[in-house]
Protein backbone atom coordinates (compact mmCIF):
# COMPACT_ATOMS: atom_id res chain seq x y z
CA UNK A 1 0.00 0.00 0.00
CA UNK A 2 1.23 3.29 -0.71
CA UNK A 3 0.08 6.70 0.63
CA UNK A 4 0.10 10.30 -1.29
CA UNK A 5 -1.34 13.42 0.06
CA UNK A 6 -4.13 15.03 -1.75
CA UNK A 7 -4.24 19.27 -2.46
CA UNK A 8 -6.36 19.25 0.24
CA UNK A 9 -3.57 17.74 2.18
CA UNK A 10 -5.56 14.66 3.18
CA UNK A 11 -3.27 11.15 3.00
CA UNK A 12 -5.04 9.14 -0.03
CA UNK A 13 -4.17 5.06 -0.09
CA UNK A 14 -3.76 3.42 -2.71
CA UNK A 15 -4.52 -0.29 -1.44
CA UNK A 16 -3.72 -3.56 -3.62
CA UNK A 17 -7.35 -4.49 -3.70
CA UNK A 18 -7.52 -1.48 -5.70
CA UNK A 19 -4.94 -1.51 -7.40
CA UNK A 20 -6.12 -5.24 -9.06
CA UNK A 21 -9.56 -3.91 -9.27
CA UNK A 22 -8.29 -1.05 -11.46
CA UNK A 23 -5.54 -3.24 -13.83
CA UNK A 24 -8.66 -5.86 -13.82
CA UNK A 25 -11.52 -3.10 -15.50
CA UNK A 26 -8.73 -1.03 -17.35
CA UNK A 27 -5.84 -3.34 -18.24
CA UNK A 28 -4.77 0.02 -20.00
CA UNK A 29 -3.69 0.65 -16.74
CA UNK A 30 -1.27 -1.96 -15.89
CA UNK A 31 1.76 0.05 -16.49
CA UNK A 32 0.49 3.39 -14.43
CA UNK A 33 0.70 2.67 -11.04
CA UNK A 34 3.14 5.19 -10.01
CA UNK A 35 1.08 7.73 -12.11
CA UNK A 36 -1.66 6.91 -10.32
CA UNK A 37 -0.36 8.27 -7.06
CA UNK A 38 1.35 11.13 -9.09
CA UNK A 39 -1.82 12.36 -10.25
CA UNK A 40 -3.31 12.37 -6.92
CA UNK A 41 -0.47 14.14 -5.33
CA UNK A 42 0.41 16.46 -8.74
CA UNK A 43 -3.26 16.34 -10.26
CA UNK A 44 -3.50 19.45 -12.95
CA UNK A 45 -6.52 19.88 -11.84
CA UNK A 46 -9.36 18.65 -9.09
CA UNK A 47 -13.16 18.06 -10.24
CA UNK A 48 -16.29 16.89 -7.82
CA UNK A 49 -17.66 13.40 -8.31
CA UNK A 50 -21.75 13.08 -8.31
CA UNK A 51 -21.08 11.08 -4.84
CA UNK A 52 -19.03 13.23 -2.62
CA UNK A 53 -15.76 11.90 -4.06
CA UNK A 54 -13.15 13.48 -6.27
CA UNK A 55 -11.66 13.25 -9.79
CA UNK A 56 -7.99 14.33 -10.34
CA UNK A 57 -6.98 14.93 -13.56
CA UNK A 58 -3.59 14.87 -15.29
CA UNK A 59 -2.29 15.06 -18.86
CA UNK A 60 0.00 12.33 -19.70
CA UNK A 61 0.03 12.63 -23.51
CA UNK A 62 -1.38 15.32 -26.06
CA UNK A 63 -4.68 15.01 -25.64
CA UNK A 64 -4.95 11.81 -23.31
CA UNK A 65 -6.11 12.28 -19.81
CA UNK A 66 -5.41 10.14 -16.69
CA UNK A 67 -8.12 10.39 -14.27
CA UNK A 68 -8.02 9.36 -10.96
CA UNK A 69 -11.01 8.93 -8.60
CA UNK A 70 -10.91 9.24 -5.02
CA UNK A 71 -12.52 9.98 -1.79
CA UNK A 72 -11.28 12.34 1.37
CA UNK A 73 -12.71 10.55 4.73
CA UNK A 74 -12.99 13.44 7.19
CA UNK A 75 -9.38 15.39 6.38
CA UNK A 76 -7.62 13.14 7.86
CA UNK A 77 -7.94 9.87 5.34
CA UNK A 78 -8.55 8.80 2.10
CA UNK A 79 -8.50 6.31 -0.29
CA UNK A 80 -8.32 5.87 -4.40
CA UNK A 81 -11.45 4.24 -5.71
CA UNK A 82 -10.54 3.92 -9.31
CA UNK A 83 -8.59 5.54 -12.03
CA UNK A 84 -8.58 5.34 -16.15
CA UNK A 85 -7.52 7.18 -19.32
CA UNK A 86 -9.92 9.14 -21.45
CA UNK A 87 -9.65 11.55 -24.18
CA UNK A 88 -13.38 12.95 -23.51
CA UNK A 89 -12.08 15.49 -21.25
CA UNK A 90 -15.06 17.79 -21.98
CA UNK A 91 -16.89 15.71 -20.03
CA UNK A 92 -14.94 15.67 -16.46
CA UNK A 93 -14.67 19.71 -17.21
CA UNK A 94 -18.59 20.01 -16.69
CA UNK A 95 -18.11 19.38 -12.83
CA UNK A 96 -17.83 21.68 -10.23
CA UNK A 97 -13.91 22.43 -10.49
CA UNK A 98 -12.22 21.92 -6.92
CA UNK A 99 -8.91 22.80 -7.26
CA UNK A 100 -7.19 24.99 -8.19
CA UNK A 101 -9.47 27.49 -7.40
Amino acid sequence: MDIVQSKHGVPIRLTEERWLHITEEHSEMAGYYFDVLETVQNPQTVYAGNAGEHLAVKEIEPGKYMVVVYKEMGGEDGFIITAFLTRRIKQIERRAKLWPQ
